[in-house]
C-alpha cells in the first residue's frame, strides 16, 4: 500500500491533512501581535510569517510521523497509517518546511530573526519527538508560541512583545493540555481549569478602556470559552476535540485584540478575521 502511494506521487489532500493547513490560519497572528508590540510592523512582517507558516506546518508533520505507530491504533485514518503518505514522505516534509521557516526568517528579518527561529525550530521538533507525551509537553508548545510572537518581534524592541508572547503561550498551553485528552476523554476538572485560564488571558488582551481590543478579547473568550463550558458539562473525547478546535481557530481572535491593544486595531481586525474563515476550513480538514 505503501509503495503505490509513492509511486503515483503526493496525495494534496493528505499533505493538507498532515500539515493541517486550516490550523496555519493561527499563525500569522503571532507574528503581526509580536511586530505591533515591538514597533516592528513593516516590511519585513510577511517574510516573517511565511517563514512561521513552514516552521508551524513543518512541527505538525514531523508530529504525525512521530506518532505514525500510536495513530495506527487510535487514529488509523490519518494520512500515514492509512497509507496515502509514506513515513519517509512525511519527514521529508517536515524537515523541507523546517529548512524553508529558517532560510525565510534569515532572509526577512536577518541575524536577529534567525536567533529566534532557531530556538523556535528546535522547540518544535523537541516537543514533536520528546517532550509531548511528557508532564512538560504543554510548557514546551507554549514557548514554542510565544518564541512564534518574538520571531515577529525581532526586527524591533523585542523586549516589549514579552507581555505578547506570554499571553500567547498562555492560552496555548491550555489548548495543549486539553489536546492531550482527545482520545480519552477527560474529566470536569480539566476543562474547569482551562476555562479559568482563557478567563485570565482574555482579560490580559482585552485592556483596561472598551475598543476594538477589548471587543475582540470578549469575542475570544465567548467562542473558545463556550467550547470549554460544553466539555465541563460533558468531558468525552468528542466535546474535548472540539474545545480543542475551538481553542486553534479562536486564536486569531486573541492575537486580534493583542495587535489593536498594541495600537494597530486595523492589523488587529484584519487578524482576526482567519478566525471566522479558519472555522469554515475546519469543516473541511481537521486542525487537530
Amino acid at each position: 500500500m505503501f509503495e503505490r502511494t509513492k509511486r503515483r506521487g503526493p496525495d494534496w489532500r493528505a499533505l493538507a491533512e498532515l500539515v493541517r493547513a486550516p490550523a496555519a490560519l493561527s499563525v500569522p497572528g503571532d507574528t503581526v501581535a509580536g511586530a505591533a508590540a515591538s514597533g516592528a510592523l513593516g516590511r519585513a512582517t510577511p517574510g516573517l510569517i511565511a517563514a512561521s507558516v513552514c516552521l508551524y506546518w513543518g512541527g505538525m508533520a514531523a508530529n504525525d510521523w512521530a506518532d505514525r505507530e500510536l495513530d495506527a491504533v487510535e487514529r488509523p485514518e490519518r494520512p500515514i497509517p492509512s497509507g496515502r503518505i509514506t513515513a519517509r514522505q512525511a519527514l521529508g516534509v517536515a524537515a523541507g518546511l523546517t529548512a524553508v521557516g529558517t532560510g525565510l526568517a534569515l532572509l526577512a528579518g536577518g541575524r536577529r530573526a534567525a536567533a529566534v527561529a532557531l530556538p523556535l525550530a528546535g522547540a518544535v521538533w523537541a516537543y514533536d519527538l520528546r517532550a509531548k507525551n511528557t508532564p512538560f509537553g504543554p510548557a514546551v508548545m507554549a514557548a514554542c508560541r510565544g518564541l512564534d510572537v518574538l520571531l515577529g518581534a525581532s526586527p524591533g524592541r523585542t523586549v516589549e512583545a514579552v507581555p505578547a508572547a506570554l499571553t500567547v503561550a498562555a492560552h496555548t498551553y491550555t489548548v495543549t493540555e486539553l489536546s492531550r485528552r482527545e482520545v480519552s476523554g477527560a474529566n470536569a476538572t480539566l476543562p474547569k481549569v482551562t476555562l479559568a485560564g482563557t478567563a485570565a488571558v482574555a482579560a490580559s488582551a482585552a485592556g483596561r478602556r472598551p475598543g476594538p481590543a477589548a471587543a475582540l478579547a470578549l469575542w475570544y473568550a465567548t467562542r473558545y470559552g463556550a467550547a470549554q463550558v460544553d466539555a465541563v458539562a460533558d468531558p468525552s473525547p468528542g466535546r474535548i476535540r472540539a474545545a480543542v478546535g475551538a481553542g486553534i481557530t479562536g486564536l486569531p481572535l486573541l492575537q486580534g485584540a493583542l495587535t489593536a491593544r498594541a495600537g494597530s486595531p486595523v492589523a488587529g481586525l484584519a487578524v482576526a478575521a482567519a478566525a471566522p474563515l479558519g472555522r469554515r476550513l475546519a469543516k473541511v480538514v481537521s486542525p487537530t
